[in-house]
């Protein structure tokens, strides 16, 4: 069998012991993050992607072990299992390659091959082989054929013991594993998918329309253009074919399977070739090639999503202050709740002031007031229905003020199933469901992350096609992204929801319940070792959690850092060295350059950890994200026929796709920048140029006030993206912060056939994927 060890370095490019340290680590129960961010001596320094991608791959092929197993023994139960075959199977390195060579033992029901062996016409087929050769004397088919005539056994006639001995040489041929990885490859190499709409519906009469009359080359279909191609389909909308030269299939097939001159032979074998491959291969082959295509698209499909998903979790704080939250309506009122500097519910108002002007007069009295009782200081406003012009009323009312509050638009997708939700009801369970959803909009601006992970991110609207991928992948793909993003940020350790610890290394969700119940019980934790207090959370479970919570004017000031308590007598040597008290941390930047790091590597710990020490001393406790940015929608602009080819605006990145990005700007409508727009220059992975949450400046190019679509482009010139100030910002001082880490880029996409190009149109693709805000 294989060694998965010396494979898996091999294949990923990585020395042995990086190999076998890390899968060491999985097996003792260390995660992901702990590893990379805490181990990296034994690994080499790793990252996560580098960690995730090994054991990813140390399952597959473990899988494959095993059921390279199982095949053995069933091989070997039959009698049939050779040296070679044994040979072969122990190096398949693929589970489609293994279960090809397991296809002739597989078993199988009672086939038209079986039958015909029943009545003893296996001896014919043998016979018929033994003439396809070079060297073979001829004879004829018909009179060997005669011999096997017999009423009692169900031959009744020459073309039926011919029929039957066909069946069993075709059934042979299309269990060959060598054949089969062939065909499949040509068809991959060469098929075609090709659309059309089903029955006579009227062009422009479905969403499915620029798949009417569709081509595009298996081996180069974009992601998205197959998802939808399947959808359609599974809507009832599309016929979808994958088409190929079937001649060229029987001429590789006759070159593989015929060696004799004899024209009675060949003719034989190529009506057999024919009917192995119509009947045995084509279908399942097809199959074969659509599920592979299938995973392809699933796996770029999620990769789009778990970009977006982490550039919206790790979306730049506003800050733990105090919030007014407003969830803005016209005819039920906005609904507007008051949350403290940790994000505590203090009370809540329903206001109109989008109906009479002696109730807006009301509403502004009733937003003063909270604002002055609470002592406000951000204002986060829902950007669904009512958004703009509650945003105009808040303005009004700000106007009025001299100690003005900062007003943002806040992305509101998910707050309505969240508001629904058992953890919304636990939550607040005396609340009613709009109370909920206004308390989500305000947390949101405070602190994105911690109130996302609250949500189901398939809910959030950052993906693509989720709906149609493998949901157990994209499920593990998700709950990995999160877990990342969690851990890359730290968690306050006092204020953090269950929801937010169970995504802490090391914590399960029984083990984040007993943190809040020993909260509740006990006040709050001073010291990270009183985690070890906590039920069920013992040795293992601290060491894996302890560096990613974090505990404001606590006893020991490294217990506000990324510090692992592990290394705390580390930090005391250094703080000594440079005559510097721990409860002065922020005088280590002045003499951090100064630290001679060999001094302190022991047999545990190397360089690349009291690297980390010093960065961490260096700023310590700062918060990973980015400064906080907000967009600026322009005034009189808030509905679709505002729009004017030409207008220049500010908005918001709220999905990234592969062929563009969609951009929010205040209309209840985004826009769609296609990936030919968003540069002056070719683009060929959309997240090289744009990320979710990013603040840019965009053009309409063009408006279909009828059909809902914005067309824009962010090829401004003079005008800039929010990588410079053009939008609002929060002052708050993070310009060290280091950037947000940002996921690898995507394969550039090969072109589909001249007639049908691979990038849809503007228009096409709005009417597929652009976003209507409700």
């Amino acid at each position: 069998m294989l060694n998965i060890s010396q494979l898996l370095a091999t294949e990923l490019s990585l020395q042995s012991f990086q190999v076998t340290n890390a899968l060491e680590l999985l097996a003792e129960g260390a995660t992901v993050p702990f590893i990379a961010r805490y181990r990296k001596e034994r690994t080499g320094e790793m990252t996560e992607t580098h960690l995730r991608g090994l054991f990813e791959r140390f399952a597959y092929l473990t899988e494959l072990e095993e059921r390279k197993g199982s095949i053995l023994a069933a091989i070997a139960q039959q009698g049939k299992l050779t040296d070679e075959l044994q040979v072969k199977i122990s190096a398949c390195l693929q589970k489609t390659e293994l279960e090809d060579l397991y296809l002739p033992y597989r078993p199988k029901r009672r086939t038209r091959a079986a039958i015909a062996k029943e009545k003893g016409l296996e001896s014919l087929a043998e016979l018929i082989k033994s003439l396809n050769t070079p060297i073979a004397k001829p004879r004829s088919l018909e009179e060997e054929a005669a011999r096997y005539v017999s009423s009692e056994r169900g031959v009744l006639a020459i073309a039926d013991a011919l029929s039957g001995a066909s069946d069993i040489l075709a059934e042979e041929m299309a269990d060959k594993a060598t054949l089969r990885a062939y065909l499949r490859d040509f068809l991959l190499r060469t098929g075609v998918f090709t659309s059309r709409i089903k029955g006579d519906q009227a062009e422009g009469s479905t969403k499915f329309e620029m798949y009417r009359q569709y081509q595009a080359a298996v081996k180069s279909i974009p992601s998205h253009n197959l998802l939808a191609l399947y959808r359609g389909e599974t809507e009832g909308v599309l016929d979808v074919t994958l088409d190929f030269d079937e001649q060229t299939v029987q001429t590789y097939l006759a070159s593989q399977e015929i060696h004799t001159k004899q024209p009675e032979i060949r003719s034989f074998y190529q009506a057999m070739l024919k009917d192995a491959f119509n009947r045995l291969m084509k279908n399942s082959l097809l199959s074969e090639v659509r599920t592979i295509k299938k995973q392809e698209a699933d796996i770029e499909s999620i990769k789009t999503f778990e970009a977006n998903l982490r550039e919206l979790l790790l979306s730049s704080p506003a800050g733990m202050k105090p919030t007014l939250a407003i969830d803005p309506g016209f005819r039920t009122g906005c609904k507007v709740s008051a949350l403290d500097q940790t994000g505590q519910f203090l009370e809540y108002q329903t206001i109109f002031p989008h109906q009479s002007a002696n109730q807006r007069n009301q509403a502004a009295q009733t937003v003063k007031h909270l604002l002055e009782k609470h002592q406000i200081e951000l204002i986060a406003i829902g950007n669904g229905t009512a958004g703009r012009e509650t945003d105009d009323f808040v303005k009004e009312v700000l106007k009025t003020l001299d100690k003005k509050p900062i007003a943002v638009m806040v992305n509101e997708s998910g707050a309505s199933i969240y508001s629904a939700s058992p953890v919304a009801i636990a939550e607040f369970p005396d609340q009613d469901i709009t109370v909920r959803g206004a308390i989500s909009i305000g947390r949101r601006l405070q602190d994105p992350l911690a109130e996302l992970v609250k949500i189901d991110p398939k809910s959030i609207g950052v993906g693509q096609y989720q709906h149609d991928v493998d949901q157990k992948l994209l499920k593990k793909k998700l709950d990995d992204t999160v877990e990342s993003c969690v851990n890359y940020v730290g968690v306050d350790l006092n204020t953090a929801s269950k929801e937010l610890l169970t995504f802490v290394s090391g914590i399960s969700a029984a083990i984040a319940n007993n943190i809040i119940a020993y909260r509740n019980d006990h006040g709050a934790f001073r010291d990270r070792r009183h985690l070890l207090k906590v039920a069920k959370l013992g040795p293992k479970a601290f060491e894996q959690a302890a560096g990613f919570l974090r505990i404001r004017d606590g006893k020991n000031p490294l217990d506000n850092t990324a510090v692992h308590p592990e290394s705390y007598h580390l930090v005391e040597a250094i703080a000594a060295d440079l005559n510097v008290p721990l409860t002065q941390l922020d005088q280590f930047a002045e003499k951090i350059k100064t630290v001679n790091l060999k001094k302190y590597i022991t047999d545990t710990v190397g360089e690349p950890t009291l690297r980390d020490i010093l960065a961490e001393l260096e700023k310590p406790g700062r918060d990973p994200r980015a400064e906080f940015k907000y967009a600026t929608f322009m005034d009189g602009v808030k509905e679709i026929s505002d729009l004017k080819p030409g207008l220049e605006l500010e908005g918001v990145i709220t999905n990234v796709a592969n062929f563009g990005a969609f951009v929010d700007i205040g209309v209840h409508q985004d826009g769609l920048v296609h990936v030919s727009q968003l540069a002056d220059r070719f683009v060929s992975d959309p997240t090289q140029i744009v990320k979710v949450g990013q603040v840019v400046k965009v053009r309409v190019l063009e408006v279909n006030e009828q059909l809902k679509r914005i067309s824009l482009s962010m090829k401004l010139g003079e005008m800039k993206s929010s990588e410079n100030p053009v939008s609002s910002q929060l002052p708050i001082p993070a310009k060290d912060r280091p950037p947000t880490a940002k996921p690898q880029a995507k394969p550039q996409p090969q072109t589909q056939l001249k007639q049908h190009p691979t990038s849809p149109t503007l228009e096409d693709l709005q009417a597929k994927f652009g976003k209507k805000r409700s």
